[in-house]
């Protein structure tokens, strides 16, 4: 990024950088350090936007990912997430970060966080994609003003394969797109942002060729897709379900 500043290839104003609190890091002592550590690996004086990566606390400490002698996440029951969101807010307070959001979080406990926030989440980063639709949750956020960011927007390849489901594939013949497209274009249009990435130049030209689908195929993704799936249970452990872990 500070090559790209340098020859003006971009301006620093013109992209939007995002990192997150781990959940070792929920004790509000901890959270200026670790958001000043990230700040600094990313040799930025700001970051626009930092999220509570989960609102599970795990033991704090250097150990990512604390277990027990039974291989048993070992959590931290002495700090809320009310105390941990009030900790963010005094880095919007100090001025080198700009928003602060959630991730992995359920309905009930954004509520939490909204009943009490001086200062309202900007983003909450979930996954989401037409097998999990989170239509309660993206309305409150809507409501709230809260852009709802999705991750997994294309199933991550994993099965149940979205991009292989009859009435995605049966859209995306209609409308002479290719599935991923078809998707990504329901998260766009429906209000939300989302997240995708690929190693593929094809499909990263892809993915930002999209069009606005018809108002009927928008409401078949809503009423003829019976699938519900969730890929990734980190909101029910704090674990993210994408990433394997070391042992």
């Amino acid at each position: 990024m500070q090559e790209a500043f340098k020859t003006g290839v971009v301006r620093r104003e013109d992209i939007f950088v995002t990192t997150k609190l781990w959940n070792t890091n929920h004790r509000p002592e901890r959270v200026k350090p670790a958001f000043e550590a990230s700040r600094r690996r990313l040799h930025l004086d700001y970051v626009d936007c930092y999220l509570i990566h989960t609102p599970f606390a795990f033991q704090p400490g250097d150990q990512q990912d604390p277990r027990d002698e039974h291989g048993q996440v070992i959590y931290d029951s002495g700090v809320t997430l009310v105390e941990t969101w009030q900790a963010l807010e005094r880095l919007v307070d100090e001025g080198q970060c700009k928003s602060i959001g959630l991730s992995d979080i359920t309905l009930e406990r954004l509520r939490e966080i909204v009943a009490v926030a001086r200062i309202m989440p900007g983003v909450v980063q979930v996954e989401s994609h037409p097998y999990l639709p989170e239509w309660d949750l993206f309305d409150f956020c809507r409501e709230h003003g809260i852009v709802l960011l999705a991750f997994a927007a294309l199933g991550h390849g994993m099965d149940p394969k979205l991009l292989n489901d009859p009435v995605i594939t049966a859209i995306a013949q209609r409308v002479h797109k290719t599935p991923a497209q078809v998707a990504l274009a329901w998260a766009v249009q429906r209000g939300t942002a989302f997240l995708t990435t690929s190693l593929t130049r094809d499909r990263i030209q892809e993915n930002f060729e999209l069009s606005s689908l018809p108002e009927d195929a928008m409401q078949e993704i809503r009423d003829g897709i019976t699938t519900k799936v969730r890929f990734n249970t980190v909101v029910e452990t704090g674990v993210p379900g994408f990433i394997p872990r070391a042992r």
